[in-house]
């Protein structure tokens, strides 16, 4: 008798089966991962300043709009990467 668990995996993979990926697509989606991690350290690094900046200037306003945006660019590059990297799984 199967569990609710494996039960669950079978109905699962029917409804939308796991693709295998090339390793020409396993590098892509690791050359990916690279720069976009690398975009991010890079804003990371470039904001920290300015948060810096602010905290040493007294001024609580621009320090809020400045991690909100660091907040922000996160996001959207991780956005920015997911769609790349689902792309790349697309492909035959």
């Amino acid at each position: 008798m199967k569990s609710a668990y494996e039960l669950a995996m079978e109905r699962l993979a029917k409804q939308s089966p796991t693709t295998k990926l090339s390793d020409a697509q396993k590098r892509e989606l690791a050359e990916l991962d690279s720069k976009y991690k690398a975009r991010v350290a890079e804003r990371e690094i470039f904001l920290q300043g300015e948060i810096a900046k602010a905290r040493e200037q007294g001024d609580p306003e621009a320090l809020a709009q400045l991690e909100r945006q660091m907040s922000v660019e996160r996001r959207n590059l991780a956005a920015e990467c997911e769609e790349k990297k689902e792309a790349v799984r697309r492909k035959p």
